[in-house]
């Protein structure tokens, strides 16, 4: 008898190990992991630099509070703001703590209350990210929500033109719909959007917490389209699996934030601290995120030769290494299935596969996974025809 709470469905895999794109069960299974822990282990399992990092510090000192100046946290936000652009950062343990800082700061700073997301987004499972979240299902047995969202339908600018009233405080948004299921602002929508919201002195808000941290060929996602949020929110790749999370602010936004504002017992743990900063400087060097972006317009081509033909297949789509493979059934099972031949992938949304690969997987791991997604899902179309 487990003595855990039933909130997760858990796969039958238990695992023992875990080294860069592979994960070894208690039963002694091989699995190519491209789920990275959901978009979290960028790095791959266990990269030798960040565990020399955590020890380091595991040496020094693991915890001693806020009140104290701490090297560690000065220099992870030094990074931070250099690969943003932007001027200071709040620390976090989450993308769901990292995305209620940012709710609270745009409230504050602007006297607002209203915050306008979009539908299919997903920000996090405390009641105010429950509350921005544009998906019902996940709201079901919990009461009224915070009234102070309103949802709009994405990439649609005009809809968001009739909503942006003189009483919307932020604009919140993610780049590519991670939960949702895989879907990419337009260039034209994001530009659009960052204009409307300087013309009507709205905060804009860019939750990156999926699609930061190198994951789509840039630092940030939103540095694809020529845009300048005044708040973006990270966690998830931010420290390699150590958790942690952020929220990266433009400097007008200070003053907001003053002492006793808001705090936290353990973001900023030196521990993750120590995580993040090597985990960063090995992301954000300019050479590792260009063989991303070579690597994503490799993988999409191989995804598309190796499924082209395929009947169930409706569209592969994303940025980066995030990738949605839509298709039209159901793709529970198919998940299933391709874990008994040795490749972990994940949903997003009832029909669509999302594949999470670590960043520095190799061409023959990816290889081997296409392979695996392609004999399953050609059986599978045989059967269902």
């Amino acid at each position: 008898m487990s003595h855990l709470f039933p909130t997760y469905s858990k796969w039958e895999i238990e695992p023992e190990s875990a080294q860069g794109s592979y994960l070894y069960s208690k039963n002694g299974g091989v699995y190519l992991d491209f789920t990275s822990g959901i978009g979290v282990c960028n790095l791959g399992h266990c990269h030798p630099e960040v565990k020399a990092a955590v020890e380091h510090q595991l040496n020094k000192f693991w915890h001693v509070s806020n009140l104290f100046p701490l090297a560690v946290q000065e220099k992870a936000a030094e990074i931070l703001t250099n690969a943003s652009g932007l001027d200071l950062v709040f620390f976090a343990n989450s993308g769901a703590e990292a995305n209620e800082a940012a709710i609270k700061l745009a409230r504050k700073a602007t006297g607002k209350t209203k915050i306008l997301t979009f539908k299919q987004s997903f920000h996090g499972r405390t009641f105010a990210t429950m509350s921005a979240t544009g998906q019902d299902k996940i709201k079901q047995g919990y009461g009224p929500m915070l009234e102070t969202f309103e949802y709009v339908p994405f990439n649609d600018l005009n809809a968001l033109k009739e909503q942006l009233t003189e009483d919307v405080a932020a604009v919140m948004l993610e780049v590519v719909q991670g939960e949702g299921g895989i879907y990419v602002a337009s260039q034209e929508f994001l530009q659009g959007v960052e204009a409307l919201c300087k013309e009507k002195g709205v905060l804009l808000l860019i939750d990156e917490i999926q699609t930061g941290m190198g994951r789509t060929g840039k630092a940030f996602a939103f540095q694809h389209f020529g845009i300048k949020p005044d708040i973006i929110s990270v966690a998830k790749g931010m420290a390699n699996g150590i958790p942690t999370g952020a929220i990266v602010a433009d400097g007008k936004l200070k003053e907001f934030f003053g002492p006793g504002s808001h705090g936290t017992t353990f973001g900023g743990n030196p521990l993750a601290m120590a995580a993040a900063i090597k985990t960063m400087e090995i992301i954000f060097e300019p050479a590792f995120l260009e063989a991303v972006e070579k690597k994503s317009e490799w993988v999409f081509s191989l995804l598309k030769e190796k499924l082209a033909g395929n009947q169930h297949v409706k569209d592969i789509r994303g940025l980066g290494l995030m990738i949605g493979i839509e298709l039209d059934i159901p793709v529970a099972s198919i998940l299933g299935e391709l874990r008994k031949e040795g490749l972990i992938v994940l949903n997003a949304g009832e029909k669509v596969i999302r594949l999470l690969p670590s960043l520095n997987t190799s061409p023959e791991d990816f290889i081997k996974g296409m392979e695996i997604m392609q004999k399953s899902l050609n059986i599978h179309a045989k059967v269902t025809i």
